[in-house]
């Protein structure tokens, strides 16, 4: 298979070793260095597992991750400013989108790595007690970018082997093989792994057990997921919900007692590769976090406001159905710990001066008599069917907002993502105990959440019985725990609710059908096997 990579290219870099992402027939080396150069030294090897982890920079904090793994949800439509509508609404989606075709190459890009890893191990010269460390990371890292890929476009090219000559055919293998695969690695990965790291964002035993514990409910292996989420739970690894939903964002607590897994981004913005040739041909794809930007309504048209850091750059990419603001009750902190629903004066303005309420944007119907501030209510931004009506003004994410840049127009932040926290483990746990005929258990889970989530004595209101538990109800409660943080399509996928609940909760989306569980292998992928026949596109898609 073509892998769109320069085969054997090794870019040794301070921080990361990276394969480039192109087709096979533009194969370069710019530098002489070759495997048999590099991976036989246990230096030379840290750089490749060290590459293996950036890539994880390609899908998390970008607008293509969010793209593929939020959008055409129950919980997302359009802004102004989206420019993967065809993701967002499933209208025309092809085999052309960028984001896809982005994904898709540097997803294989680092399975070749993983893979290449593996296998050259043991001719590596890594110390005794290192070795099964790299080998589970590595094989961690393999099951979860396998996962991204059998998830989001089914059983596509499979392969454990390193790709050391040119190859242009492609198979296609059956998911259970993806899975099979990536419960293995993962099974190696709990075995092997330290408990702890000094080296923030490598992956620990418990991030381990807490990613196999989704892959489980992915899976639908129930008593296997309760089992490993409940080893994180009760593995005294010195996890803790924080008591405040809100302190999870913001920039000075990033590293906290939550966060199971994260993908780290460097505060030196240099070592992102925001735009490297080499080490990131495409340009834009591998710099810091720019979540920031995607969720954030149209703001410095306003009387009042100009653009500045504080309230951030707004591209405008990302709004709320009105499906998701009604999903928090008044006694849940969720909601003002996930959206911004004010902003304040930074000019004078007629009848405003600095520091007085500019913009109010709200979920409800709000009166404006009186006001001297501009008012963006449900019935202002929603149609009465919740269709949108305001591409540009609506309550605002803002769980990703980072004050901290240097400047208003910066475009990158430093922000980490969180790929797993400890709340998830919770979830599963109720998911899986749900599909097992505990609804009782699964209550008691679920409140574990929702104690957290109530605001000052409104604990007694926010707790649920086991009458009430449905699967509807847990994909409720992870919506209202985790939107916007890269995971809602998939949870919609795995419970078999995709097209059900987009129908029912997303009227701007029109366009979905059964075939869009799995999206459309890329173009440019398609033209370069030479086995099309044997190799075929996705059903449903040109």
């Amino acid at each position: 298979m073509k892998h769109f990579i320069y085969k054997g290219l090794l870019i040794l870099a301070a921080l990361t070793l990276s394969v480039s992402c192109k087709k096979a027939l533009e194969e370069k080396n710019y530098t002489g260095i070759t495997p048999e150069s590099v991976f036989t030294t246990p230096e030379g090897f840290e750089t490749l597992v060290n590459g293996a982890y950036a890539y994880q920079r390609w899908w998390y904090g970008k607008e293509e991750g969010y793209s593929v793994s939020e959008m055409g949800t129950d919980l997302w439509m359009s802004g102004a400013g989206d420019v993967y509508t065809d993701l967002t609404q499933y209208l025309n989606l092809q085999s052309s989108n960028t984001a896809l075709t982005t994904e898709w190459q540097q997803l294989y890009a680092v399975i070749n790595l993983c893979n290449t890893g593996i296998n050259r191990i043991d001719g590596a010269g890594l110390a005794a007690n290192v070795r099964p460390i790299r080998e589970a990371e590595l094989k961690f890292l393999r099951a979860f970018y396998y996962w991204h890929i059998v998830e989001t476009w089914g059983g596509v090219h499979f392969s454990i082997e390193e790709t050391k000559a040119l190859i242009t055919t492609a198979n296609r293998t059956p998911v259970e093989t993806f899975n099979k695969q990536i419960i293995d690695d993962l099974v190696f990965a709990v075995a092997n792994l330290p408990v702890t790291t000094g080296d923030y964002g490598r992956v620990t035993k418990p991030a381990a057990q807490a990613f196999l514990a989704r892959m489980y409910l992915t899976q639908k292996k129930y008593t296997e997921a309760r089992d490993m989420a409940l080893a994180v739970i009760n593995g005294g690894y010195g996890f803790a919900l924080l008591p405040n939903y809100a302190d999870l964002w913001k920039m000075s607590n990033l590293k906290n007692k939550e966060v199971v897994y994260a993908v780290n981004y460097s505060t030196n913005l240099v070592l992102n590769d925001l735009v490297d040739k080499i080490l990131n041909p495409l340009g834009h794809s591998r710099g810091s976090n720019n979540g920031h930007l995607l969720f954030a309504m149209k703001y410095d048209d306003q009387a009042g406001m100009t653009r500045d850091i504080a309230n951030g750059r707004p591209f405008d990419r990302y709004m709320p159905t009105r499906y998701l603001l009604d999903l928090y009750s008044d006694d849940d902190s969720r909601y003002e710990g996930s959206f911004k629903t004010v902003w304040y004066a930074n000019k004078a303005a007629t009848g405003l001066k600095i520091g007085d309420t500019a913009i109010f944007t709200t979920k409800k119907v709000y009166a404006p008599a009186g006001k001297a501030y501009k008012i963006f209510d449900r019935n202002t931004v929603y149609n009465t069917d919740g269709t949108v009506k305001d591409q540009l003004h609506y309550v605002s994410l803002n769980k990703f907002d980072d004050p901290t840049r240097a400047s208003a127009n910066e475009a990158q932040s430093a922000r980490d993502v969180f790929v797993i926290r400890f709340a998830e483990l919770y979830l599963i746990a109720a998911e899986a105990e749900f599909n097992l005929g505990n609804s009782a258990q699964a209550a008691t889970y679920l409140n574990v959440i929702r104690t957290r989530a109530a605001k000052a004595n409104k604990v007694a209101e926010m707790q649920i019985t086991a009458s009430q538990v449905t699967l509807d109800f847990i994909l409720d409660e992870r919506a209202r725990e985790f939107a916007g943080e890269q995971i809602r399509w998939f949870d919609l996928k795995r419970s078999g609710k995709l097209l059900e609940r987009v129908k029912a909760h997303n009227p701007n989306v029109t366009g979905i059908q059964d075939f869009h569980t799995v999206r459309p292998i890329p173009r440019a992928q398609m033209d370069a096997v030479t086995n099309p026949e044997e190799f075929r596109q996705n059903p449903g898609y040109q």
